[in-house]
Parts: structure tokens; C-alpha cells; sequence
């Protein structure tokens, strides 16, 4: 295995980032992008990445250009395409064997990434693991239902202190990399941004909308809207009752004046938006299913609040500068919170029972992670994160 230090330090002018696939995980390299941006101002950067992500990228001030690949490209053309950019130095942030390949199809002179096995022959740089780096464990179901009977932690789900300090953070992981070409590896909160045009045409859509429900003139009240993102694409142990959430929703529309709420989510989650709809008996606009990325990030910066199971939305909302109350089952704050980890803004609930964070998408228990956290606890925090959001305006 290459030593860290194996590649000469050269000055690179066209660097190329293998992005990661996966939204929130995106949304956590903001700050590694910062930083290379920091230490190269003059350099050309570019990112390769997802199709379905291709939007994000708009409103990070951090690259130069997007290159995409679809679903089913291989790799010896992706490996071709990206040839053609004459880039002399790759950050493969995924830890994929693929993703270095690629960059080592495209003939890139240095290459650096993360040691993992059937990859390090494709990097000139494969980085050994960081100080306070968690190598997270998926617990059997065994495990799970044995965790539960002893009442007791056998050990930790990851080796290291899950409880941990903010070293603990996934970000990190990407900062490391970063540093490996003279970034400061210091975090910084990630950082979305949107034109104030499209922000504001946002919000017009949203009160027209609302105004065509009721059938009246559009109002230019000081509506209140509410985002709510009750799906996770990794599976049912990352989400919170629906029916919870239309409580919250419903209570937090009875003390407060002029709310509506705004429900997120893919197609699949479209029925289900509707149904805590009927059941919190509010002003909701069911969104899921009828944005793109490029919307839904617009529809995120309208919301003065959002009330989320850990999911992708999640982390676009806090870079976006919305406050967020997330709600932790199957996986740790620590690990993947939203934002800055610590940042006062954001409140995290979790009810840690002995077996979690399991990292499991399916819970072969009773999901008394996630109902553990009280209607009550999360009532609070919506409140709570509104009103520092309308104090601190």
C-alpha cells in the first residue's frame, strides 16, 4: 500500500473531485470543497458526479463545472470522457473500487483516495484511515434482539466513541483527503446558496398555491411555512411514525398563526403525505413526488423550519441556513448530523435504546428507537427552533 506522503506534492491546476452519490453524503464534502477552494483560488476544479445530483451543484460557489455520468455508464467511458478534460490531479471521495478506477482509466497523473481493498493499485495516494476515523458496524439481527433481552451494550457499533466529540463527524472523512493536497482541514458548516430571485419566486408559488385552494385572491401575508420531510430513503428504521408527524403538525398549526406546511418526499411518498395531511388538519402543500432537486432546495430555503427524519433533505436544508429538528433511529447524530456538528440552530432527538445506532434499514425489534422520541419532545423543538429563527432575524 502507498505510503500517504508516496506522490511528490506538486501544484495542481486542474483538479477533478469524484463526487459521492448520495445527497446528504454530498452535502457533507461542502466543506472539503471550501477548503480546496481555500488553498487552490486559481485552480481549475471540476466535479464528476450523479446525474440526479447534477442541481445541487448550482449553489455551491466552491467549483468551476459539473460533469455528470447516468445510470448504467460504465466505467471504461466515464474513464474515457473524463480523459478529454487533461485533469493532473484527482480526489476520489467515494470509497468505492469503481470511482478510482475511473479516475485511473482517465489517465489523471495523481490520484488520491482512501485505502480499501481492490482500489489502492488505481491511486497514486491511498490515505490509511484518519485519527478518530469510526468504522461502523451494520448489527446482525441477533445482535439486535440479544442487545434488547440483556439490556446491555455488548460494544460499540463503531470502533471508536460514537458518543463522541465532532471529530467523530463524516466530514471529516472528506476534509482528510482534502488535506492530503494542503487544505486546511478545519470544518466549516456546509454551505448552499441560492439567487434571492429564486427564493422569492419560491414563496409566490407557494401562496398562489394556497390562495387556489381556498379559491381566494393571492395574499401577501406573512405566511409561515413548514417544511416536513417524513420519508428516508435508506428504509423504514430512519422513520419516525407518520402519524407522529401529524400531531406536531397539527399542534404546532394551533398555537401558531398563518402556518402552512410543506411536505417532501419522492413519488412514493406522495400517499403518504396525504394522509398526515387528513390527519393534522392543516394548511399543507403536498410537494413529494413534484420537484426536482433544483425545487426542492428553493422550497427549503423558503421554510423557516424543518422537521425531518435523518434523510438528504435534511442536510440541503441545513446548508441552505434552515433550522432543523431531525429525528435519529437506526443511525447516529454524531456520525451524520446535519450541519456544523454542534450548531445551536439545529436540534437532534434521538432515543437511544441498547441495540442502537443498528445501522440497519429494517428493525427486526419494535422500532422503540424511534418511538421513543415523545410528540411532546419534538413539539418543543419545533417551537423552540421557530421562535431562534424569528429572534435571531
Amino acid at each position: 500500500m502507498p505510503d500517504d506522503n508516496s506522490s511528490a506534492v506538486l501544484e495542481p491546476r486542474r483538479i477533478l473531485v469524484r463526487g459521492v452519490n448520495w445527497l446528504g453524503d454530498a452535502v457533507m464534502t461542502l466543506p472539503a470543497l471550501a477548503r480546496l477552494r481555500q488553498r487552490f483560488p486559481d485552480a481549475s476544479i471540476t466535479l464528476f458526479t450523479s446525474e440526479k445530483l447534477a442541481d445541487l451543484w448550482s449553489a455551491c460557489r466552491s467549483i468551476d463545472g459539473v460533469l455528470t455520468f447516468v445510470p448504467g455508464e460504465g466505467a471504461f467511458p466515464a474513464g474515457r470522457r473524463l480523459r478529454a478534460g487533461s485533469f493532473d490531479t484527482a480526489l476520489v471521495l467515494p470509497n468505492s473500487p469503481r470511482s478510482a478506477l475511473e479516475v485511473w482509466l482517465a489517465g489523471i497523473g495523481r490520484r488520491i483516495g482512501f485505502a480499501r481493498p481492490w482500489r489502492n493499485f488505481f491511486l497514486t495516494d491511498a490515505i490509511r484511515p484518519r485519527p478518530g476515523h469510526l468504522s461502523m458496524h451494520k448489527r446482525s439481527a441477533g445482535e439486535v434482539q440479544r442487545l434488547i433481552r440483556t439490556g446491555a451494550l455488548a460494544g460499540p457499533p463503531a470502533r471508536g466513541d460514537l458518543a463522541g466529540t465532532a471529530r467523530t463527524h463524516q466530514l471529516h472523512e472528506y476534509l482528510h483527503l482534502a488535506a492530503v493536497l494542503g487544505a486546511d482541514p478545519e470544518p466549516l458548516s456546509p454551505r448552499l446558496e441560492l439567487k434571492t430571485a429564486d427564493v422569492e419566486a419560491a414563496r409566490t408559488e407557494l401562496r398562489e398555491r394556497l390562495a387556489g385552494a381556498r379559491g381566494e385572491p393571492v395574499a401577501r401575508s406573512a405566511t409561515v411555512f413548514l417544511g416536513m420531510s417524513a420519508s428516508a430513503a435508506y428504509g423504514p428504521a430512519k422513520r419516525w411514525p407518520a402519524d407522529r408527524f401529524a400531531s406536531v403538525a397539527r399542534e404546532v398549526s394551533r398555537r401558531m398563526k398563518d402556518v402552512a406546511w410543506l411536505g417532501f418526499g419522492d413519488t412514493r411518498d406522495r400517499d403518504a403525505c396525504e394522509q398526515i395531511a387528513a390527519q393534522a388538519k392543516a394548511r399543507f402543500i403536498n410537494l413529494a413526488g413534484t420537484t426536482s432537486l433544483r425545487g426542492l432546495m428553493r422550497f427549503l430555503a423558503v421554510s423557516k423550519v424543518l422537521l425531518t427524519n435523518d434523510s438528504g433533505p435534511m442536510h440541503v436544508a441545513a446548508a441552505l441556513g434552515t433550522p432543523v429538528v431531525a429525528l435519529f433511529g437506526s443511525t447516529s447524530p454524531a456520525l451524520t448530523g446535519p450541519g456544523l456538528p454542534g450548531d445551536p440552530r439545529h436540534h437532534l432527538l434521538s432515543s437511544p435504546p441498547p441495540c442502537s445506532p443498528c445501522f440497519r434499514r429494517n428493525c427486526p425489534v419494535d422500532l422503540r428507537c424511534l418511538t421513543g422520541i415523545t410528540v411532546e419532545r419534538v413539539l418543543n423543538a419545533v417551537l423552540d427552533c421557530f421562535a431562534h429563527t424569528i429572534r435571531d432575524a
